[in-house]
């Protein structure tokens, strides 16, 4: 299968490159990629079921929308809102769980809604799409205004440097920066921690030709074989089965350079920090008289980071 590659993000127009690297390539690969994307990851489970009844909330970044019909054991006690750029995946998003949604065709920088106007927001693996600094401070900025400054609650994942031992992806790092921890050593989470370098890369997605149906019994077998792949968005199971699809030599496969920040430990947590800082929240638990954001939970799971946050105010 094809390897991730580092790239270097064009300083001069970082939008033109995502609309080329990372809107253009989810447009074309939709549909094979919502078919690996069915299964939600526990910790993103979790948070959505400890949400109180009627509680509204919007999901940036929301792909083919497998989070918007959750949480699975109350089915229609939360409302989540479903934003994206790529219209073909809210096409798959509008009908997720076999029920409409409401889904909004936007950007994650934008102001589509007033301020405060949500209880929760999810960012699931889309902050690391933006090509600058800059842009992923902005979008987290974003996410901070539009949930609630008394209540708002917040979880923002995204891909990790730091690979488990099931994933394929190897990680090149530029030679100024520290090398990764063991890609099969599980990292620590890093509350507080010194924050690294995240590295830029190319991650490829392999979209095969169309070919002859392939028997029932063996496409089973294969969304049976999924399952672990999925929870830790192994992209490498794309490139297996177009690969395993192929029937015929003269096919070749298109393959998809995706743009990707991976973080390093601690570079999630030091964004969050000075998104909120920058907009004159306090960061920590509820103390001085004003408003803050305090940073409830973090860590690492399955080749991500993550930081659960709490809006507050006094």
């Amino acid at each position: 299968m094809p390897n991730v590659k580092a790239t270097t993000v064009s300083a001069d127009d970082p939008q033109a490159y995502e609309d080329a690297h990372v809107h253009a390539v989810y447009d074309e690969i939709a549909p094979h990629f919502s078919s690996t994307r069915y299964k939600p990851w526990p910790i993103i489970a979790a948070f959505l079921s400890s949400l109180p009844p009627g509680a509204v909330g919007v999901d940036l970044g929301t792909g083919n929308g497998k989070y918007l019909p959750l949480p699975a054991e109350r089915p229609g006690s939360v409302w989540t809102v479903g934003l994206d750029r790529s219209r073909n995946l809210l096409e798959i998003a509008r009908g997720a769980g076999g029920a409409p949604r409401e889904v909004v065709w936007g950007d994650v920088l934008g102001r589509p809604w007033r301020v405060g106007a949500f209880d929760y927001a999810i960012s699931i693996a889309t902050i690391h799409h933006l090509a600058t600094p800059a842009r992923r401070k902005a979008a987290v900025k974003r996410l901070l205004e539009c949930i609630s400054p008394t209540h708002g609650r917040a979880l923002i994942y995204v891909w990790a440097i730091e690979q488990d031992e099931l994933s394929k992806r190897s990680i090149p790092v530029d030679a100024g920066s520290p090398p990764p921890p063991d890609a099969r050593a599980t990292p620590s989470p890093s509350p507080g921690g010194e924050s690294g370098k995240g590295q830029d890369v190319f991650v490829p997605w392999v979209l095969a030709q169309p070919q002859e149906p392939k028997p029932k019994g063996r496409r089973k077998g294969k969304l049976g074989e999924r399952g672990a792949e999925e929870i830790r968005a192994e992209e490498a199971a794309s490139a297996s089965e177009a690969q395993s699809g192929a029937t015929a030599p003269t096919a070749t496969p298109k393959v998809f350079d995706r743009y990707y920040h991976m973080f390093a430990k601690g570079e999630l947590n030091e964004l969050v920090t000075e998104a909120a800082l920058e907009m004159g929240l306090q960061v920590g638990e509820p103390g001085q008289a004003g408003e803050g954001v305090q940073i409830v939970q973090d860590g690492w799971e399955r080749s991500n980071y993550y930081v659960e946050l709490r809006r507050w105010k006094l």
